[in-house]
C-alpha cells in the first residue's frame, strides 16, 4: 500500500478507555493491508476533547496489553510522563527523535478527520506522517470533505476500505453505566 520498500510504523493513539474489538480490528487490518512493520498503541492519560477517563491509566495500559496479546508486531506505549505531553505532535517527534523512525503513519477513524484541524500542529503532523484513515459508520462522506482532506489534496492520506466498525469506547461506557 505504501510506495517503495519503506517500512512504515503505525501509531494508533488515544485514551483506549477501554480498548475494544474496534481497536483490534483496525490494528489487524492496518498490519495486513498497509503492510506496516509495527503498530504502537500510544495511550494518553486524557483525551483533550473528552471528559475525565472512566478507567485509570494503569488499567487501560493493562487492558490494552491483554487485548494485543497474540497479535504480532504490536506494542503498547504510555509516553505522557516521558514527553510531558499527550499531544500527537509530541508523540510523533518522540518517534522521530528518540526511536529514530522516519516512516510514520498515523492511524485514525474517519470521525477524527472532522476535528483534526483543531489538533495542535495538525499541518505539521500531516507533513511528517501519512494518515491512514479507517471507515467509521456515518462519518465517511463528511470526512472526505473535511478541512484536512481539502488541505492535503490526496497527498499523505490513505482511506482504508473496511467494513464499518460500529463500536466505540464511549458506547461501551454508556452501556456499562446502565447496569
Amino acid at each position: 500500500m505504501f510506495e517503495g520498500k519503506k517500512k512504515y510504523i503505525g501509531i494508533l493513539g488515544g485514551s483506549f478507555d477501554p480498548p475494544h474489538q474496534g481497536h483490534i480490528k483496525i490494528t489487524k487490518i492496518a498490519l495486513k493491508k498497509a503492510k506496516l512493520k509495527r503498530i504502537y498503541w500510544v495511550i494518553t492519560k486524557k483525551n483533550p476533547f473528552k471528559k475525565k477517563p472512566f478507567f485509570s491509566i494503569k488499567e487501560r495500559i493493562s487492558k490494552s496489553k491483554n487485548a494485543l496479546r497474540g497479535i504480532k508486531d504490536t506494542n503498547v506505549l504510555y509516553l505522557d510522563d516521558r514527553i510531558k505531553s499527550s499531544r500527537t505532535i509530541k508523540v510523533i517527534n518522540y518517534f522521530i527523535k528518540i526511536k529514530r523512525q522516519k516512516n510514520l503513519c498515523l492511524i485514525l477513524g474517519s470521525d477524527n478527520l472532522l476535528s483534526f484541524h483543531k489538533w495542535t500542529s495538525w499541518k505539521n503532523i500531516v507533513k511528517i506522517t501519512k494518515l491512514l484513515v479507517f471507515s467509521r459508520k456515518g462519518f465517511d462522506k463528511k470526512s472526505k470533505r473535511s478541512i484536512v482532506v481539502r488541505y492535503l489534496n490526496k497527498k499523505n492520506i490513505i482511506f482504508i476500505k473496511n467494513k464499518p466498525i460500529n463500536i466505540s469506547s464511549s458506547n461501551i461506557k454508556k452501556f456499562s453505566n446502565k447496569f
